[in-house]
């Protein structure tokens, strides 16, 4: 054997222990694919997913599916190949974990703020549906999460109304932030909470962590309602971006008829109380998620169009969607007519 030969041979054995490697280093980047849609018209563990109590609900045919992203978290591996895969698959997308995720974030810690938002965000698709109908919505300051381990642990529950903190009114979650960051060490804070119909009662000792003092939970923004809605999502799925869709499936089922004419309709965007719908992440996906499971029309949110671009739709139809009124005209114009021009992304072109 020739030396030329073994130095070939050599430098393929080492490209080889390269590529080997290569293939089990963790590399800066995040994984998107199409996830499992939802229809929140239809039932889940046996009840309707929208549950309404003290108003009169309509249960009619037809879907309003929520769309979801299967994105890689932000402890977990990923590889070159994994890469690879994901680069060319036409329906999935790459991108730098540093415009996902922040530098010290974990997937507990991801979790944690996924829940949050939904909680946030079921209740603003209610107020944005009873807002729409006409309906009063006074705004209130609730917990949205309650960290396990800390003083509120089983304390203080999720959608606790928060009305004082030791004797002050609660008017907006920085109150409560204040409250507890002037609190004293050792010394208890008294919460007065509103639980369902019952007003309750809680002291609790803040604990010191990374230097602050907390009781372990999150305020934040909710809303009084004139009767109970409820959305029942599955645990595993968070983050706001369903608002749009959950708000639609309300107002549909506190109405008579089927709002989608029993077509079957998928969309995303965030909501306000107003009724705006907001952008989302993972775009191109959902749109692919929902291509799958046969909706025939979809709603972009409007400041999402600009990512759509090359985006395989097959025979759904794409509509813009800027605010949840517009949206719901938007969507008793198609049914009417499926052929029907409707406002679309080019339209802002």
């Amino acid at each position: 054997m020739s030396q030329r030969t073994r130095a070939g041979l050599l430098a393929l054995c080492l490209l080889a222990v390269l590529w080997g490697t290569a293939a089990f280093v963790p590399l800066p980047y995040v994984t998107y694919y199409p996830g499992p849609t939802v229809d929140i018209l239809g039932e889940d563990d046996g009840g309707e997913t929208v549950r309404v109590t003290g108003h009169r609900a309509y249960h009619d045919e037809g879907e309003l599916r929520m769309t979801t992203v299967y994105v890689s978290t932000p402890q977990e591996d990923v590889t070159l190949p994994e890469l690879l895969r994901a680069y060319f698959d036409p329906d999935a997308a790459v991108w730098p974990r540093s415009s996902v995720y922040a530098p010290d974030e974990t997937d507990e810690s991801s979790d944690r703020l996924s829940e949050v938002a939904m909680v946030s965000s079921q209740d603003t698709a209610v107020a944005a549906a009873l807002t729409e109908l006409g309906e009063e919505v006074d705004p209130i300051v609730e917990v949205l999460d309650v960290t396990p381990g800390l003083p509120a642990d089983g304390e203080l529950e999720v959608r606790d109304v928060l009305l004082e903190v030791d004797g002050t009114a609660v008017d907006d979650a920085q109150d409560v932030v204040d409250a507890v960051d002037g609190a004293r060490a050792g010394e208890p804070i008294t919460f007065l909470v509103r639980r369902g119909d019952e007003e309750v009662s809680v002291d609790l000792v803040p604990e010191e962590v990374d230097g602050d003092l907390r009781v372990g939970i999150t305020p934040g923004p909710g809303y009084d309602f004139p009767f109970r809605v409820s959305v029942d999502i599955a645990d595993n799925i968070g983050g706001p971006s369903a608002g749009l869709m959950m708000s639609m499936a309300i107002y549909d089922t506190l109405t008579p008829g089927s709002l989608t004419g029993g077509a079957h309709v998928a969309g995303t965007g965030t909501i306000t109380p107003a009724g705006d719908v907001g952008p989302i992440g993972g775009i191109q996906q959902k749109i692919a998620a929902a291509r799958d499971e046969g909706a025939e029309l979809f709603l972009v949110p409007a400041d999402n169009c600009n990512s759509i671009g090359g985006v395989d739709t097959g025979s759904m139809r794409l509509a813009r969607a800027t605010t949840l009124h517009g949206t719901l005209e938007t969507l008793a114009e198609w049914v009417a007519d499926p052929d029907t021009d409707l406002p679309t992304c080019e339209d802002t072109a």
